[in-house]
């Protein structure tokens, strides 16, 4: 018999895939992708450390610092109070209502009911809105007291003053006003009529004047706040210089690069703003005392109003926006020229 050879009497065995060498462990840098939220996050802890930073450094040169800020508060402060004070001389004129009137003198010897009587039948005009009658007493104790005339007054015999209407009209159009005082003079109880316009019209003038003047100021020294925070900012990035470039090079973005810059901007403004209110209250006190006396002699409770909360909120705020804007435009002029080669 004939024998196996040993090759034949062995089993098979199954073909196995040979085992896939295992991976080796990465030794470089892994790319991994950031998150909305931590993007988010990322940005806001830039933000707070940017602004963080830029008032340690505000307060960390007290000297420059501070004058670039007063300077700031005196181009603010004046037409801060040039402003107050127009709104101060309209509080003064508030007991002249703006409106035209029609000041009707009546004849001496013109009897109570029949003045009474005319004085009804004006308030029934339909070109009429309002008529007050004054008595010959009640305007010689006005004039008393507005003229300081009181004791030369009281040796007449008697009462040189007449009794007058003071007729309000509907319209106020010029020419429908000349017509109505023209009526008037026609009547015969009248003795003059005198129609008081011209001093409304001053007295408008004078308020658009005042208007237009704080307008102009504020809009020239604005352009000056953002004059000064331009020129600060830029000696900032030319201090900085080096530093620039080297964020830049490890891949910085322009925004990244501007943020610290125009929170600067905004520290700038805002404490000469802040400064500004300061020095607008110190006048207002300073100037209480005699206009309160002034107004006082004559026989007036009118005192100064000082700038309020709203005044602080006004100036801060739009002296942060121009230190903000300034920044922004420093920045945008000289961080470009900054690139690395």
């Amino acid at each position: 018999m004939k024998q196996p050879t040993p090759s034949s009497a062995r089993p098979r065995r199954s073909q196995r895939p040979a085992p896939e060498p295992k991976a080796q462990r990465s030794t470089g840098a892994i790319a991994a992708r950031t998150g909305l939220g931590d993007r988010w996050r990322a940005w806001l802890g830039h933000h707070r450390e940017m602004a963080g930073e830029s008032l340690r450094r505000f307060f960390a040169t007290p000297l420059a610092s501070g004058m670039t800020a007063l300077v700031i508060a005196i181009a603010l402060a004046l037409p801060a109070a040039l402003q107050l004070g127009l709104v101060n001389f309209q509080r003064a004129v508030a007991g002249w209502d703006g409106q035209p009137q029609i000041s009707v003198f009546l004849h001496r010897d013109a009897r109570e009911a029949a003045v009474e009587s005319f004085a009804e039948e004006l308030r029934a005009d339909a070109d009429i809105a309002e008529v007050t009658y004054i008595s010959p007493e009640e305007a010689l104790a006005e004039f008393q007291q507005s003229s300081g005339l009181g004791d030369a007054m009281t040796g007449l015999d008697n009462n040189p003053l007449p009794a007058v209407l003071l007729v309000r009209p509907r319209d106020t159009a010029e020419e429908r006003l000349e017509a109505l005082a023209e009526r008037l003079r026609d009547s015969a109880m009248t003795d003059a009529v005198v129609l008081d316009m011209a001093w409304v019209q001053r007295l408008a003038q004078l308020t658009e004047l005042g208007r237009r003047l704080s307008a102009g100021l504020a809009a020239l020294l604005a352009l000056g706040v953002l004059l000064v925070v331009v020129n600060t900012i830029r000696l900032h990035i030319e201090n900085r210089r080096e530093e620039i470039l080297v964020v830049k090079l490890v891949g910085a973005t322009d925004a990244f690069v501007r943020r610290p810059f125009l929170y600067s901007g905004l520290c700038y403004g805002f404490f000469g703003g802040l400064l500004a209110w300061l020095l607008v209250a110190a006048g207002v006190a300073l100037l209480s005392g005699p206009v309160a006396g002034l107004s006082s002699s004559y026989g007036s409770g009118y005192a100064l109003r000082g700038p309020g909360p709203s005044y602080l909120l006004a100036l801060t705020a739009g002296a942060a926006l121009l230190g903000l804007i300034g920044a922004w435009l420093a920045v945008a002029r000289h961080i470009k020229a900054i690139e690395p080669r």
